[in-house]
Order: structure tokens, then C-alpha cells, then sequence
């Protein structure tokens, strides 16, 4: 087996493994990044999720890189792309203008972006980058990592990759129990946290859904029905079976309000639209003529799938969960475009509906190339963020528990959406927050680190500790700390657990754009 070695090696070519990768290639060191898809960029590109974000992430809420990022999708717009002479000018130009974000864009925009972060690093060789790569197998001698095995299916290859730092970017914490590292899944108990909406018994199966977005446009007057799909029968007729209660059938324009789980009407196209909450193409950015149609992400609740959990369960349950998720997707598609009634009360269907394969990747189905991912497995790490620590409930005007190990700072809602263990939504408010080093350090293993949803949080915690900028600060970090401890002969322990080594990397960290606390003037800000 043919054996590559670097300084890091990266597990997971998501969100967190290229910032992580960014930051320790910045830093100097050599880098081995794996990728299981022929995507780099996890929600931001092969799971088609536009950035949730923070409302203050034009001017703070996230790290330099992660908003230069962001800069430069706009810069490709306007390089590339025939906009309008109005479209053009504006600084805060918003491709999609989608209302989720600031700056929704198509997904191969984001993915040249983040090849070009990466490009001067690929061009050195400081960075390696292995596509179709999953971790198989993986060694350790006490506390360490000595190696991890990666399966490569395009070109078919196995690779052994050594290094003295491994982060796991892993959408579903995948090198954990590859590498025997304590970790933690679903739902913990009361008695395991204290939370206080935490179960009464650990359910480690009770995960959050999965979905399977993909893009579509309306050519109204033409048929783009998709075949019927093998699954439609049982999901136009499926009720959910949740708590609280949902009211009435999943395929429907009436779903729960995630807040309150009251009933809640909205539209395809007036308002309240659907379609506009992820608009990724707003063709009057445009010159005319470049698009026939504006092309929105479906990324909705009627997609949600949590008939069951795609880990911790045997390999025919995870592929019968991701043809379930795939099989639901596509039937809400169908039921769009023959049953649904119309929003101008004229008949039901919408045939103009067309899925846009090509803009998520050329898949077989039409769908993302892989499942937007909510929730993974977590490690038992050093600390664990609880739902006290920052739920706006339990907080009061005190805000988010201060953290002396800050390596960063996020802002969502704790945002869980429907659970394989028939939870419904729950949807509360916290305050902005840090991101503490001891939440990526674990427990045991001394040259492991978390660089994406899997660090110390909890079910509860990750609803807010899991979207784009956030993943983005934790990567990003975990890169950094890895080069940071080469270059000064140091374990992740030993940086947090003295003040003045722990005080050196975080000015560090700040000399590279990463913030470490919130400003008054957002913590005090009306949720």
C-alpha cells in the first residue's frame, strides 16, 4: 500500500477541512486533505446549502479568511458573469438574493473560490488534495494516530497517510471509531449534561435529519415532470409521527413553524415564498437573456428526512436511509410540479419546475452530490459546550458563558431541526458565542483534533455550533493550533493549559484575522 506522509493530515474536505488546511498551509506546513466526493467545500458546495449566517457578517461574526471568502464570490461575479451596470456596483452584491444570506451564490462559484484560496499551496506541493477518498481504517500506538488508511475509488488506489497532527473534517466524525477515540452520538441524557431540555435517558441514535437539496428553475408552459418517483406513493400519503405534533401530511405547503411548531401556510412563489428563502440566481442581476428562469436551492422542511440515522447503525439501514432521503426529495419535486395547488388557485401542478442537476454537479439523480449533514458524531473532548453556556433562556443579559480559551466566535439560533427519534423541532435563541480550544481538543488522544460540526458540543449545542461560519472558525483553528504546536514542540494540552503559551496563539490567531471575543454592541443586541 503506497504510503504518503505530511506535517497534517486533514480528514474531510468540507467546510472545516479547507479552512483547516488553509491555515496550516498559510502557517508553512505540509498538508494531505481527503475528500470522499469530487467536491472540495461540504455545505458549501457538494451538499448545496447557501451560507446561514449571522446577520452582523458583513462587518464581524466571522474570521478574515472566512469573509475574504466571501468577498471573492462576489469579485467572481463580477469577473466572469454579465451583470447588470446597477448589479455591478453594488459592494454588497448578493447573486441570488436569497433572503437566508447576503451573498447566496451558485455552488461552482463557491468551489472555484476555495480552489483558488487553495491554489498557491496545490502549485508549491505544500498541499495534497485526494478526491473520492474515504478514511477505511486507522492506527494508533497509546494516545496517538500513527496512520490513516483512505480508500480512493477515482483513480482506484488505497493510501497509508502518516503525520504528526490528524484533524477529522469528516462530515459524520468518521475517523473517530476508526481511530478508538472516545465520542459521543444523538441525544445525551440530563445526567450526562444537565441540560435542560436534554433527554431523560441518552438516545445515541437521536440525530437530526438529512437532506437531499437540489436546485430547480420555472419555464412556465413547458414540462419538465420528472418521472414518477418509486418512493411517491408512500410520501404523498406519509403524516408525520412527531412531538410535538405535525399538522397534517409532509407533502404540503402547510408545515410546522419551527419556533413554536404551530401550523404554518406558506407559498411557492407569493409571499410568504418559498422560493426566495434560498434564491441562488436572481436573473435580474443579470443581463437580460443570460437566464431564462431564477434558480432556487430546495432546501425546505417537507425534505427533511429522519426515518432513520445514516451512523452508529449497520451499512444496509445507512443505504436504505439515504435512498429514503433521495426517494423523498425527488417526490416532492414530482408533487410540486402534478399536485400541488397553485398559488393563483388556477389548477394544481406547476410542469415549468425543472430540476437543475447541473447546477449541483452532474449527479445521476439530479440531487447534491451528498446529504446536507446536520448533525455527527462529537468527541469526548477536554470541555464541552452545554446549552447553558449559551441559550438566550438559561443566559438572561448575562450573554454566552466567556471563555478564557476562546479561538473564535459564532452567532446562529439553536436550530435542531425533526430527529430520527421523533423529536420535532426545537428552535430557541442563544447569544453570540466563543468557540473554546478545549471543545477541540479530546479527552485522550493527544495529536487529534476536531475541525468541523464533531467538536465537544452537544446534540442541544451543535443546532447553533453547526453552520457555515462557525464550521468555518473551527476548522480554521484546529489548522492553525496543529502548526502552531510543530513549530514550537507543543500538544494541543499543553497550549490551553498554560496561560502564557495559551495567550501566545491566541494573539496569533489574531494577527490572522480570527477574533476571539464579541463587542458590547452585539451581545446587547435584541435577539
Amino acid at each position: 500500500m503506497p504510503e504518503l506522509s505530511a506535517d497534517i493530515v486533514v480528514v474531510g474536505g468540507g467546510v472545516g477541512g479547507c479552512a483547516a488546511a488553509l491555515a496550516a498551509c498559510r502557517a508553512g506546513r505540509t498538508v494531505i486533505m481527503t475528500e470522499p466526493t469530487a467536491w472540495i467545500g461540504g455545505q458549501l458546495t457538494q451538499q448545496a446549502v447557501p451560507p446561514d449566517e449571522n446577520r452582523w457578517i458583513e462587518e464581524f461574526g466571522g474570521t478574515l479568511s472566512y469573509r475574504t471568502y466571501r468577498t471573492m464570490v462576489r469579485q467572481y461575479y463580477r469577473d466572469h458573469y454579465p451583470l447588470t451596470p446597477a448589479a455591478r456596483a453594488k459592494w454588497n452584491l448578493n447573486p441570488g438574493n436569497g433572503g437566508v444570506s447576503r451573498v447566496c451564490h451558485e455552488f461552482r462559484v463557491g468551489l472555484a473560490v476555495l480552489e483558488a484560496m487553495l491554489a498557491p499551496y496545490r502549485s508549491s506541493g505544500r498541499l495534497r488534495v485526494l478526491l473520492y477518498a474515504e478514511p477505511t481504517a486507522a492506527t494508533a500506538d497509546g494516545d496517538r494516530i500513527t496512520s490513516v488508511t483512505v480508500r480512493q475509488s477515482c483513480p482506484e488506489a488505497e493510501w497509508t497517510l502518516t503525520a504528526p497532527y490528524v484533524i477529522d473534517a469528516t462530515e459524520l466524525g468518521d475517523l473517530l471509531p476508526l481511530a478508538g477515540v472516545e465520542y459521543v452520538s444523538g441525544a445525551e441524557s440530563k445526567k450526562m449534561t444537565g441540560e435542560p431540555s436534554a433527554k431523560d435517558e441518552y438516545e445515541p441514535t437521536n440525530m437530526q435529519a438529512i437532506t437531499f437539496t437540489f436546485a430547480m428553475d420555472h419555464l412556465p408552459g413547458e414540462d419538465h415532470t420528472i418521472d414518477r418517483p418509486t418512493q411517491y406513493g408512500f410520501w404523498r400519503d406519509y403524516v408525520p409521527q412527531l412531538r410535538p405534533a405535525w399538522s397534517g401530511k409532509l407533502l404540503s405547503w402547510t408545515q410546522c413553524h419551527p419556533h413554536n411548531c404551530s401550523p404554518f401556510h406558506r407559498k411557492l412563489f407569493d409571499k410568504p415564498s418559498l422560493w426566495w428563502f434560498r434564491n441562488i440566481v436572481d436573473r435580474d442581476n443579470f443581463v437580460e437573456g443570460t437566464f431564462r428562469s431564477h434558480i432556487t436551492l430546495v432546501n425546505w422542511p417537507q425534505i427533511d428526512y429522519w426515518l432513520g440515522p445514516i451512523c452508529e447503525v449497520p451499512a444496509d439501514e445507512v443505504a436504505k436511509h439515504l435512498e429514503g432521503a433521495r426517494q423523498l426529495s425527488l417526490s416532492w419535486l414530482y408533487w410540486m410540479q402534478t399536485e400541488a395547488p397553485r398559488d393563483d388557485g388556477k389548477g394544481a401542478g406547476y410542469p415549468g419546475l425543472r430540476l437543475r442537476g447541473d447546477v449541483v454537479g452532474d449527479t445521476p439523480d439530479g440531487l447534491a452530490m451528498y446529504p446536507y449533514i446536520r448533525e455527527c458524531r462529537r468527541i469526548q473532548a477536554e470541555f464541552t459546550v452545554l446549552e447553558q453556556h449559551v441559550d438566550r433562556k438559561c443566559r438572561g443579559d448575562r450573554g454566552a458563558e466567556p471563555f478564557a480559551d476562546s479561538v473564535g466566535i459564532g452567532y446562529y439560533r439553536i436550530d435542531l431541526h425533526p430527529t430520527t427519534g421523533g423529536d420535532n423541532y426545537f428552535d430557541v435563541d442563544s447569544c453570540p458565542f466563543q468557540i473554546p480550544l478545549g471543545s477541540l481538543i479530546p479527552r485522550r488522544v493527544e495529536n487529534l483534533l476536531a475541525g468541523a460540526k464533531n467538536l465537544g458540543v452537544t446534540h442541544i449545542t451543535n443546532g447553533c455550533y453547526r453552520l457555515h461560519p462557525v464550521e468555518w472558525n473551527i476548522g480554521e483553528a484546529a489548522g492553525a493550533l496543529a502548526a502552531h504546536c510543530l513549530a514550537n514542540r507543543l500538544t494541543p494540552r499543553q497550549v490551553r493549559n498554560d496561560p502564557a503559551k495559551l495567550e501566545a496563539f491566541q494573539k496569533q490567531l489574531l494577527a490572522e484575522g480570527i477574533r476571539l471575543q464579541w463587542p458590547r454592541i452585539y451581545t446587547d443586541a435584541n435577539p
